[in-house]
């Protein structure tokens, strides 16, 4: 996987790590689940970057 992917794969995760902490600590539960989504779709997208690259290199 290329720097630039990974990097912004992790920036969707930090993200909504970050936005599920506010949303707990405010008790906004909408923010706590946009959150929640944004990290995984970080996850995600990083799972389907390395299965991506694992066929490139056959």
């Amino acid at each position: 996987m290329n720097a630039g992917r990974k990097a912004d794969s992790k920036i969707q995760q930090l993200k909504g790590k970050a936005k599920e902490a506010a949303g707990r600590l405010t008790g906004d539960r909408r923010l706590a689940a946009e959150g929640r989504a944004d990290h995984a779709e970080g996850k995600f997208r990083q799972a389907g970057h390395t299965i991506m690259d694992v066929f490139r290199k056959r």
